[in-house]
């Protein structure tokens, strides 16, 4: 059987994507998670300045998920670029996501990233068949140190930040700026998180492939709350933040059903996973790869029960690759 799956011009050896935020700058996971479960990991959203995130409390479990609000807490690119790419040297792809509060820091990121991934540099024998080349190909390995990028992550979806995220992606035109900014920038290929939008997703989604996506992932966390009723106070500091989870699974999954009916590039589904019926849904609705997350903070030996789920549906159903059922829901 072909577990593999094609994103743009990338190729993942397996359609598992460890999703943004849950794997810090890729690699906090080792020794905890088998990363060969999965096709790729996107590291957590890095923007051009550090950002300090929202105050705390920034977590917190609601039974039927999980609503966090982080912030986009991170180093900042150059820091990012000189202090953790070095250190991504993973058996999987890596996806770098990218997050701004106007549309010229999504050009600037891209344009800096970019910049990296031209430096050519000698193969690196440990590290068969890996490519840093930003327009997918064969090219060169990395040896100076500088890390690996297979693609980037466009967030314009993230829920619990003041200024951009979710802002840019509630509207097509919004949407066609961002992403025509980054696609100018970069040879990279461009992945679009797009918003939970519960009426017109369809429009945003084609907005971001008119303007050059190559993927889109749908979607990211819904806003939400949660109140401690004995100070009968929001329990965030930040008040609200993004649910994740369990929860969410049926609603995601009709976005995904949405996107790929109305869009022809590959769909990275993301929204409650964790268990391979759930993956398998995803897959039967349109879905060629997906993206998990909270269930890692509840079993670090999901991943790996979620491919032998999937491989095992298919050995049952006699399917030789994700394709041959992807999409048979709306058959």
């Amino acid at each position: 059987m072909n577990l593999g799956v094609k994103i743009g011009r990338v190729d993942l050896a397996s359609p598992l994507i460890g999703a943004s935020g849950l794997f810090g700058y890729g690699t906090e996971h080792e020794g905890l998670l088998d990363y060969a479960s999965f096709g790729a990991i996107v590291t957590k959203t890095v923007t051009l300045a550090p950002r300090e995130g929202n105050p705390p409390p920034r977590l917190v479990d609601v039974g039927s998920g999980i609503i966090n609000s982080i912030g986009l807490e991170n180093v900042g690119v150059e820091a990012f670029m000189a202090d953790h790419l070095p250190g991504l040297d993973l058996p999987c792809k890596v996806f770098v996501s990218i997050g701004g509060a106007e549309v010229d820091e999504y050009a600037r990121l891209a344009s800096m990233l970019d910049a990296l991934g031209r430096r050519e540099v000698p193969n690196r024998s440990d590290a068969p068949g890996r490519s840093n080349a930003p327009d997918g190909s064969d090219a060169p390995n990395r040896s100076d140190g500088s890390g690996r990028i297979d693609a980037l992550e466009v967030n314009i979806s993230c829920p619990n930040v003041k200024k951009g995220g979710i802002a840019f992606g509630q509207d097509p035109f919004s949407t066609r700026q961002v992403v025509s900014a980054v696609r100018e920038a970069t040879r990279y290929p461009v992945i679009v998180k797009v918003p939970p939008l519960i009426s017109g997703i369809e429009q945003v989604c084609r907005a971001a492939c008119d303007a050059g996506a190559d993927a889109l992932t749908v979607a990211n966390t819904y806003p939400a709350m949660a109140i401690d009723i004995d100070r009968a106070r929001p329990v965030l500091g930040a008040l609200s933040g993004g649910l994740s989870g369990g929860a969410i699974k049926p609603v995601s999954l009709l976005l995904v059903w949405k996107a790929a009916r109305c869009v022809d590039v590959p769909i990275l589904a993301g929204g409650g996973i964790e268990t391979a019926r759930d993956a398998i849904e995803y897959i039967l609705a349109g879905a060629h790869a997906l993206q998990i997350g909270s269930v890692i903070l509840k079993c670090t030996g999901a991943p790996a029960s979620i491919m032998a789920g999937i491989e095992d549906y298919m050995k049952t159903h006699g399917y030789g690759s994700i394709g041959d059922f992807r999409g048979k829901a709306a058959e």
